[in-house]
This record gives C-alpha cells, sequence and structure tokens, in this order.
C-alpha cells in the first residue's frame, strides 16, 4: 500500500512519507538547531538557510502547546514554504530531556493532516471548479485559479533551475575533488571498528590500514577535533627522504551533529621537509662543528654532519701549513695544490671509497674539481657529464677504481676559506642510489663549509699560539739534567689539555759544592704566557740563589721576597696589554737538599704538597712538612725538616696536577701515588710510566710535573776528615795528612795542588775564625777540599797589590781549581775548593 499522498497543489512534488517524516529540532530559547532532508523537500528550505535561525519566523499560526511551555504536545500548524506559500501540518513536539530532567531541545515532527478537516490553507490548495458552473462567484473563483496555476508554474520553474544549479555545483565538487593533487579518503566506522570508506584522487595513504593511523582515526572521532599527521619514509635516493602531511577533520550529521566520518586529505611535502631539514642541518652545524680547538676534529665534524644527510661521501684536505698551525698564504691558490687529508666519513663502515688515507700528502692537479674550487674561491658542482672530472678520475689509478666500484656519479667541491685565508676544501660525493647535487645542494654545502672553515682557522691560529707557548715553555724547563753523583733521577713533564693552555710548573736539578744536590719542584698558579714567563723568573731566580748555597729555608725567603717585588709600573704598560699584579701572582715551590755523605735531605716548602718516598724495604709514606705560605704573601718564616734517608730511597716530586687530575682530592691522589710507587719496576723511566698511568685521567686540566730522585751514598772509602787545632803550627801536619790520604786513593798527582789549597784554606781558618775547625776530602767525580769553622765571616776574593805580604792565597786557589766557593751553615761557614781527578 502506498502511504505517500501530495500535501497541496502548491507542493507538488513534495509528499509526506509514514516511514520519513519530517523533523526539525529546536532549542529552548527557539532558535532552529536541526533541520532534516524530509524538512527540506516538504517546504524547500536547505538546513543551511534555516539553522540558527528563530522557528517563529517559519510558523504563520499555530494551535497547539508552545515550545517556551517545556511540555510535548501536537497541533496544527500553517509554516511558510520557500516559494512563500503556506502548508497545513500537524506538528508533533516532544522535549530532550538531560540528565538533570531539564529540556535539553526539542524535536519537531510534521505529517500532514486528514482530508476531512479542511483547513484556511487546504482551501488555498482546492483544485478547481469545473466548467459551466452556475455558482455564484465562479468568475472571481476561475480567475484565482488561473493566478494559481501561474504561481504553480512559476514556482516549478524556480525550482527546477534550482535543482539544476544544485545538480550542477555537485558534479562540481565531484570534479574538483576527482581531479585534485590531495589524496582524500573518508573513513567510517564499521561492525570491526573504522575502516577506509571511500578515498579520491590518487591512492589512498600508505598507513591507512596501519594500526597507529586508525588510532589518530580514532582519536579525531572521538575528541571531535581536527589534527595533522606526518609521515616520512625513504625516497627514491638515499640522500633525501619524502614527506606527506595529512589533514584529518571530523564528519559530523547536519541533523545531529554527531561525527559519523572521519574526512583525510594528504599531499606531499618532502619539498618543505627537506627544506626544514637543511636549516635543521645548519643550526646543528652551529654546535657540532667547532666544539673544540682542534684542527683535526673540527674537520672530523664536517665530515661526520654532512653525512649521509647531504652527501654518501666527504673528505676534508687542508693545506700542510694549517694542521702546523701555521699562516697560509692570503687569496686563493694559483698553482698544483699540494694538500694533507685531515678528515672523512661515509656511509659505509670503515671509509673503503677514499682513494688517499688520513694524513697522507696529495697534489691535486688544476683541472680537478678540488683545485678549481681553490683557484676560483667558490664552489662547484661537478660529474660525470664535466669531462674535466672523468680526466681527473682517470689519471689516478686508485681513485678511478673507487669511482667505478662505488658508482660515483655527482660531486661538489667547496673551499674552506675564512678571514680572507683559503685553508683547504671539503668534498663531497653521491653514488648511484642517490639523487645529482642540485643548487640548493651547493648553498649548503657552501654553508657548512664556511661555518667549518671558521672552527678550522680558530684552532689553527690556537695551536700555533700554543705551539708558541710551549715552545717558550719549554726552553724554560731543562733540556738535560746536569751531571751529579749524589741521586740518580727521572722526570716527566707533561702541558696540560688543548682547553687550558700552557701553565707554570716546572721543576730542576741543581748540583750543589761538596757532592750535594738541589731537588727543586714548583707551580705558577694560573695558564698562559703570563704563567710560563712567571715560571722561567723563578727558576732563573731558583738557581742564582742555590749558586750562594742558601739552606732551603732561607732560600725560600729570598724566594718570596722576589715575588713580592714583582710588580709592574702601570703607567709604563699599554692599556691593551695585560699583566698581572703582584698580589695576583701565586705560586708554590718545595726546595730540598740532599747530602750523599750523611744521606741527611733537607726540605722547606712554600705551599707545595709534600713529596712521598719510598724506602728500600719497600715501604712508602708521605713525608711530613711544616708547609709555608705561598710565594707573594710575604711575613711569615718557612720551616725546614731534616730526614734521613737510606741508600736507594725513592724521592717523588710532583705538582698538584697529578694528585687532582683523577679524584679532584689531593688526599686520595696521595694515596694513589703511594699505592704506584710500590709497584716494582725495572727502571726510573718506568716507574714515571707506571706512577702517570695510575693517577692522570684521560683529560688533564693542569699541568703535570714529576722528578723522581734515588738517593745514592758516599761510603767512609770516599770521605776523610781531620779535626784541626787552631794553631799555626799544625798546618804542615794537615798537609801531610792530606797527601797521605791522597796516595792511599791513588791521586798522587793531585798531591802538590791539594797541599797548597789545603794550605791555604786552613791558614785562613785559624787567622780569621773560630773553633771548632775541621778538615774534609771527597773523592767523587772530582776531589774536593772543605775546610770549616764556627765563624760566618765569609772571605772574599781580591787582587793583591805589589808590595802587600798577604791577600794571594785565594786567589791563588780560584786560579789552581776548577771552583772554589763559601757555603753558610747553622754552626758557621764551611769553604770548599773542587778540582778535577788526574786523567790517569
Amino acid at each position: 500500500m502506498d502511504t505517500a499522498r501530495p500535501v497541496s497543489g502548491h507542493a507538488s512534488g513534495h509528499s509526506a512519507d509514514a516511514a520519513e517524516t519530517a523533523t526539525a529540532t529546536v532549542s529552548p530559547q527557539g532558535l532552529v538547531t536541526g533541520w532534516s532532508e524530509g524538512a527540506r523537500r516538504l517546504l524547500g528550505h536547505r538546513a543551511a538557510d534555516v539553522v540558527g535561525r528563530a522557528a517563529a519566523e517559519l510558523v504563520d499560526a499555530f494551535d497547539g502547546p508552545g515550545v517556551a511551555t517545556g511540555r510535548g504536545g501536537s497541533g496544527t500548524a500553517s509554516l511558510r514554504h520557500r516559494d512563500g506559500h503556506l502548508v497545513r501540518l500537524t506538528l508533533h513536539c516532544s522535549p530532550s530531556l538531560g540528565a538533570d530532567g531539564e529540556a535539553r531541545a526539542f524535536v519537531v515532527t510534521a505529517t500532514v493532516p486528514s482530508a476531512s478537516a479542511p483547513s484556511a490553507s487546504t482551501a488555498l490548495a482546492a483544485p478547481a471548479a469545473p466548467a459551466g458552473s452556475s455558482e455564484p462567484g465562479r468568475g472571481r473563483r476561475t480567475a484565482d485559479d488561473r493566478r494559481t496555476t501561474d504561481n504553480r508554474r512559476t514556482t516549478d520553474d524556480r525550482r527546477t533551475t534550482d535543482d539544476r544549479r544544485m545538480a550542477d555545483d555537485r558534479r562540481m565538487v565531484e570534479w574538483s575533488h576527482t581531479q585534485s593533487p590531495l589524496g582524500m579518503s573518508t573513513f567510517t566506522r564499521g561492525a570491526a571498528g573504522w575502516r577506509l570508506d571511500t578515498a579520491r584522487s590518487g591512492e589512498s595513504p600508505a598507513e591507512a590500514a596501519e594500526d597507529g593511523f586508525l588510532r589518530l582515526v580514532r582519536q579525531v572521532a572521538d575528541e571531535g577535533r581536527p589534527r595533522r599527521y606526518e609521515r616520512t619514509a625513504p625516497g627514491p635516493f638515499s640522500s633525501r627522504q619524502q614527506a606527506w602531511i595529512t589533514e584529518m577533520w571530523p564528519v559530523r550529521d547536519p541533523a545531529t551533529g554527531e561525527v559519523c566520518a572521519v574526512g583525510t586529505a594528504t599531499f606531499d611535502s618532502s619539498e618543505e621537509h627537506w627544506a626544514r631539514q637543511r636549516l635543521a642541518l645548519l643550526n646543528e652545524a652551529g654546535t657540532r662543528i667547532g666544539s673544540t680547538l682542534d684542527v683535526t676534529r673540527t674537520a672530523q665534524e664536517l665530515a661526520d654532519l654532512a653525512v649521509p644527510r647531504l652527501a654518501d661521501f666527504v673528505s676534508v684536505d687542508l693545506l700542510d701549513s694549517v694542521l702546523r698551525g701555521q699562516e697560509p698564504a692570503p687569496g686563493p691558490l694559483d698553482t698544483t695544490v699540494a694538500l694533507r687529508r685531515a678528515a672523512h666519513q661515509s656511509t659505509y663502515e670503515g671509509v673503503p671509497e677514499a682513494a688517499v688515507t688520513l694524513g697522507e700528502l696529495d697534489a691535486y692537479p688544476p683541472f680537478s674539481p678540488p683545485a678549481r674550487a681553490l683557484i676560483s674561491g667558490k664552489p662547484l658542482i661537478s660529474g660525470v657529464d664535466d669531462p674535466e672530472y672523468l680526466r681527473w678520475v682517470d689519471k689516478d689509478g686508485v681513485r678511478r677504481d673507487r669511482v667505478r666500484r662505488f658508482g660515483f656519479h655527482s660531486v661538489m667541491a667547496t673551499p674552506l676559506r675564512a678571514r680572507g685565508i683559503t685553508l683547504g676544501v671539503a668534498f663531497f660525493a653521491r653514488r648511484d642510489d642517490s639523487r645529482p647535487f642540485e643548487k640548493d645542494d651547493l648553498v649548503l654545502a657552501e654553508e657548512l663549509a664556511g661555518r667549518a672553515a671558521v672552527g678550522v682557522d680558530n684552532a689553527r691560529r690556537y695551536t700555533r699560539e700554543r705551539t708558541n707557548a710551549l715552545t717558550l715553555q719549554r726552553s724554560l724547563l731543562p733540556r738535560e739534567l746536569p751531571r751529579q753523583a749524589a741521586v740518580e733521577v727521572a722526570y716527566r713533564y707533561l702541558p696540560a689539555g688543548s682547553g687550558a693552555g700552557v701553565g707554570g710548573d716546572w721543576f730542576d736539578v741543581v748540583p750543589l759544592s761538596g757532592t750535594r744536590v738541589a731537588l727543586v719542584v714548583g707551580d705558577v698558579v694560573g695558564h698562559g704566557l703570563h704563567a710560563s714567563a712567571t715560571m722561567g723568573r723563578l727558576r732563573t731566580a731558583v738557581r742564582t740563589l742555590a749558586d750562594v748555597d742558601l739552606p732551603p729555608d732561607e732560600l725560600l725567603t729570598h724566594l718570596d721576597d722576589l715575588v713580592t717585588h714583582l710588580t709592574y709600573d702601570d703607567e709604563s704598560i699599554p692599556e691593551d696589554l695585560e699583566m698581572p699584579s703582584a698580589a695576583e701572582i701565586g705560586a708554590t715551590c718545595l726546595y730540598a737538599v740532599y747530602d750523599p755523605v750523611s744521606r741527611i735531605c733537607t726540605l722547606a716548602s712554600a705551599g707545595h704538597p709534600p713529596p712521598a718516598v719510598l724506602y728500600p724495604d719497600g715501604t712508602v709514606e708521605v713525608v711530613k712538612l711544616s708547609p709555608g705560605p705561598l710565594l707573594g704573601v710575604g711575613g711569615l718564616p718557612f720551616e725546614s725538616t731534616e730526614v734521613e734517608l737510606p741508600e736507594g730511597s725513592l724521592l717523588a716530586f710532583y705538582t698538584d696536577g697529578l694528585v687532582e687530575a683523577r679524584d679532584h682530592d689531593i688526599g686520595l691522589g696521595q694515596d694513589r701515588l703511594c699505592e704506584a710507587l710500590s709497584f716494582p719496576v725495572p727502571s726510573l723511566e718506568a716507574a714515571c710510566d707506571t706512577v702517570l698511568e695510575a693517577l692522570l685521567a684521560e683529560t688533564r686540566a693542569d699541568d703535570v710535573a714529576l722528578l723522581l730522585a734515588r738517593t745514592r751514598a758516599l761510603h767512609t772509602d770516599q770521605v776523610a776528615a781531620w779535626a784541626v787545632p787552631s794553631d799555626p803550627a799544625i798546618v804542615a801536619d794537615a798537609r801531610a795528612q792530606a797527601s797521605r790520604q791522597l796516595a792511599v786513593w791513588g791521586l798522587q798527582e793531585a798531591a802538590f795542588v791539594t797541599e797548597l789549597v789545603v794550605s791555604e784554606l786552613v791558614t785562613n781558618a785559624i787567622r780569621y775564625g773560630a773553633v771548632p775547625i775541621g778538615l774534609r776530602l771527597i773523592r767523587d767525580r772530582t776531589l774536593i777540599c772543605e775546610v770549616s769553622d764556627a765563624s760566618s765571616t765569609a772571605p772574599h776574593l781580591r787582587r793583591a797589590r805589589a808590595y802587600d805580604e798577604g791577600g794571594r792565597g785565594l786567589h791563588m786557589v780560584a786560579q789552581l781549581t776548577q771552583g772554589w766557593g763559601t757555603r753558610q751553615t747553622s754552626t758557621g761557614k764551611t769553604i770548599w775548593a773542587e778540582q778535577p781527578l788526574p786523567t790517569a
């Protein structure tokens, strides 16, 4: 049974179906919020024209309960059609309640009233009376029917035009979607979940069936908000990736506002993605290239960054002068270029494509791409379509084999230039599975090379300054330790890491009179040329004071006064030259004197760590000192400490950079030092290596100086001593005793000079000195004669006049021996004279 029937003559073609009733949704405020397709066919109004408007604008008359009552009900209403005529309908109003029982909206449905109940609107829609009727007003009704027919025809024509326009619009939209470069898809909810329902304009996204993408579809549907999804995948060339951006949005039912589907539009964003990658690569270059002040490390950072994001193979070649820190010639190069391979990198492990090994020097002919870039000073792109490139490849058999084996077809060469100086060249290459280089790649390579060039030049300048500073520092340190018999020594000096610069650590071994030796180690606070210069001045001062044979505590007192007077006149120094003041100069020093005859080591410290000693029985301990203040503080005394050392004891002198390198704790460092010294080694050189390996970290923030000294002793058969009475008559006996001792030692040839020296020195002691007086002969590398007395008055060498009866003794001693001098002792003084042993 067909239940559809016409609503009115004015609404021809519009019918109400019991199975599909016209429906609208009205808010409590009386605004239309929903409009069904049945309502559009019934009244002609589209949803876009009605939603948001007041429902009262569509109602001409209504007989029934209003929406404002908040209750459901039914009534007859006259509604305005889009073409202006009225449609008589029965409306049913049902409230939609919320959880609190309040009405949130009203659902209004419309049905056609019964034909037995005509109304004003049905009367207007009644058909015309048959011809020949004699009813009154027939002429008037005929005119009305004619006007109604005309209106109906006009309405039908307008409706036909609107339908045609809507069909054209739908066709245009369909064509637009079909021909769009975007991949547009629709996802709907099925029994098994969300699935791809339709896809237009190209294939559906490859990830449409993936769980991750469907999860995003569910999120868009659940949240009801659009979102963007971007994905990347390997492209047709290894140096670039493909990228797509998918816009996702919820599709809502206009009638209910519920999400019924999810629409997607995908477009290729590879170019935009690569542009972002180029910017990201440049930003990363600012932090990764030039992280250290090392030339080869900076070059390697450029190669590591460019592979594989820009090229499949990268090499960096630098001028030999740059690697040495020297200043290369300004401007581009104009001859065959000899470059040294500083760095290279490849997508293959081990860089098998390299025709030049790291550190090897290679000559580039003028027609090769690297040389052309250096000569012109501009980057260039070359490849298999360039005859000059093929000529360069064919000239070298190894390079020709590499190119053919790995299929290099496109290359770039860009010079490394900074501050108007050419430093080297960077070479980029791509293999068969990568697309040829383009202009954008060349611009990017030039930017990367420019940043790397600045880093290389900074490292080159630092290398030059550091080399000069190290040269100065090493010139101030002893190149060879002097020969002496008191101790066997070995040493190590290690400058700080590349970031700290040269420091002021130093050490020295100074032979003293009486076969004694001075062992010195010191440290100037800070780094740089000022520290090195201050170190050199202190070392010179220590050597000068050591020649005077001062005791350790007195020597440090004089050294402290020297540092205190290291002031600078501010008016005489340029403003741009920063020089430290006396208060800014901080230095430590440890001065030790070892006597192999007594086997006593006397030490004094000016703020320096004490030495460690390894005794012959294997016991290791740190010497307990009474350290004084840093040099330059002034006003405080220094104290000496005496330690008796058995023959064969090992003394370890060091700077704080050794014991603080690993643990940053001097106590723990000294414990490590003692442990390392106790390890048995065959020699002092091996002991130095063992100590450094045990205490030093991989990187050093401070200089390290280590001095090891193994003590020796002079035995009784090498020393002869006598007490001398204060009587001039005893001088002859002193000469005789000395002569007999020389005969015992087999040194009769030295008897004449020795007797003269003994006679003069003993006579001076008896005449000008005080008792007790002692005479001592020492046979070691030289023959030493010493006369001591209790007076602190030191003799002075002078030239006697022609008629003077005295004053010639010390002058003769100085002429007959290779050296003489005076040293102060705790009980007086000692005058000594040294002469070489006979050649026999």
